[in-house]
């Protein structure tokens, strides 16, 4: 075929069809416009090798050059350079390397405007192409569009370039969204296990010493106000005294006065005694005011309430040095004092409060104080005298069984609504008194049949024989005035704040007590409470 006649259009590609057609149209293109891009991969056919040159191309104009110039300096390729436009021109596709099978470059002949270089496609597979990197030996799409400044071909290089940084881009976000899922999961399932932690009693305890997230431990300097009276006996622990200045509403909390002597390795000897001071003090207020004489208060008891007859007269004797076995002898001779004969003991008749007392005192004088003190209360609320062995021993059973005063007419109400029903009252406070095991709030099955026991409610119907501790005024108007309700059951789930649930039936309370047991297993420390 020669060279001026065309090919049958079903031998050309649509491009070259279209080059023609501009051509015939006179229209042609500049051979600037035609020449492959740097970086591009030209196609072959057998066609396109065989298509002669149709002329010399034509010298690149200025801005084409610039814009070749710095598609180079992009690429890292030899700079373009304006030539002459009547002499050869080199070609415009500079590649970084050649392909491996190209022929070096002293055997190629220039390419003409309009033709194609040799196939891309005899480089073997998986092989980098010149000019820029491809997808292993996916085939060319063809390019039908008008080409860029650089050809058709750059801008098919540009198409697959985009195409990678999509899919790149891609990748980044799937790698970014499964970063992100494992960081909240890490985050949540350490929010969690922290959280647990924190809940725990260890976790609280740490907190506390770190002052993390916690209720402040000690009021405010400068707020102290009202009485307060603290005991303190010979072989008082720093963390016993800790619990009274508690208890007393002189320290916020139970360990605030013990963190602070632990915390300033403070070993402070205390004369044993009572204290005058007040409430809502600061841990350090306090020490201060137990270190200063003046506060001690001279020949003063202080029996507290829900303590036993026996620890008064104890307390009694190191203050006043009155010996232990006088005090002793002269309570077992009880009825001398005014008390019922028909009463076990002195037990429930002492009242619980702070005494104080001439040096000389004897040993009778001090018990009568004491007894006359409870006639007086019970005098002041109304209670007859045939009354008083009743109404104080129903006050001693409910100042043993409360966690708290607020609960006191509640408990009240539960039994006397068991008395009523004719229930077995199934106190273990009353099994523990006459098993001569009061350190604990726990009975064994064994105590708890054990008839000989006069004061075990689990097989003598109503009331205990007496009353087994020293109520306070509290439980005795508990025990005149119980609260209304028509609860049969209640346990304490929270041994160290008291906590109790008040029940109706006995599955409402067999819960209740599934959750004491959990308390006591949830640490050893709340084990502790429960041995």
């Amino acid at each position: 075929m020669s060279e001026s006649e065309p090919r049958p259009d079903a031998s050309l590609t649509r491009r070259e069809l279209r080059a023609r057609r501009l051509r015939e149209s006179g229209d042609a293109p500049r051979a600037d416009t035609e020449a492959p891009g740097a970086g591009s991969v030209p196609e072959a056919s057998a066609t396109d090798s065989e298509a002669p040159a149709t002329g010399p191309a034509e010298a690149p104009g200025p801005f084409v050059t610039a814009a070749l110039n710095v598609e180079a300096a992009r690429r890292r390729l030899p700079a373009a350079e304006p030539t002459d436009a009547s002499g050869p021109q080199p070609s415009r596709v500079a590649s970084a390397r050649p392909a491996p099978s190209a022929r070096p470059a002293s055997d190629a002949p220039a390419p003409a405007a309009g033709a194609r270089e040799p196939a891309a496609a005899s480089a073997p597979a998986g092989e980098t192409h010149p000019g820029g990197a491809h997808d292993g030996d996916a085939p060319h799409d063809e390019h039908d569009g008008i080409g860029s400044l650089f050809g058709p071909d750059h801008d098919e290089a540009r198409v697959r370039e985009a195409k990678g940084r999509r899919r790149r881009r891609g990748g980044c976000f799937v790698a970014l969204a499964v970063v992100l899922g494992l960081l909240a999961a890490v985050v949540g399932g350490g929010w969690w296990a922290l959280s647990t932690f924190a809940d725990s009693e260890i976790g609280q305890r740490v907190q506390q010493v770190l002052g993390i997230n916690q209720e402040p431990a000690e009021y405010e300097s400068g707020i102290a106000t009202g009485s307060a009276e603290i005991q303190i006996v010979a072989g008082d622990t720093g963390w016993e005294i800790s619990q009274k200045l508690h208890e007393a509403g002189v320290t916020l909390t139970e360990s605030a006065f013990y963190d602070m002597l632990v915390g300033a390795q403070l070993n402070p000897e205390f004369l044993p005694g009572v204290y005058q001071l007040q409430q809502q003090m600061t841990s350090a207020a306090a020490l201060t005011a137990l270190e200063d004489p003046e506060n001690r208060i001279d020949n003063a008891v202080l029996v507290t309430e829900g303590s036993f007859a026996r620890d008064a007269l104890e307390t009694i004797s190191e203050v006043t040095e009155i010996p232990l076995e006088e005090l002793e002898n002269a309570a077992a001779d009880y009825a001398a004092f005014g008390v019922p004969e028909e009463a076990p003991s002195i037990e429930g008749f002492l009242f619980p409060a702070t005494y104080t007392f001439d040096p000389d005192a004897t040993a009778e004088e001090v018990i009568q104080t004491l007894v006359d003190e409870m006639f007086d209360r019970l005098d002041a609320l109304g209670v007859a005298e045939d009354d008083r062995l009743e109404v104080l021993t129903m006050a001693a059973l409910v100042q043993r069984e409360a966690g708290g005063e607020d609960d006191m007419p509640k408990i009240a109400r539960v039994f006397f609504n068991r008395i009523d029903e004719g229930m077995l009252l199934q106190s273990d406070a009353t099994v523990a008194y006459g098993a001569d095991s009061t350190h604990t709030v726990w009975t064994t099955d064994e105590q708890r049949a054990d008839a000989s026991n006069p004061y075990n409610t689990y097989v003598h119907e109503g009331l205990p024989v007496g009353p087994i501790g020293l109520p306070g005024e509290a439980a005795i108007r508990a025990a005149i005035d119980p609260a209304d309700g028509n609860w049969l059951y209640f346990v304490p789930v929270n041994l160290s704040t008291g906590e109790t649930v008040f029940s109706a039936t006995l599955e409402e309370h067999e819960a209740a007590t599934a959750r004491l047991q959990e308390w006591c297993q949830a640490s050893d420390e709340n084990a502790a409470y429960c041995e």
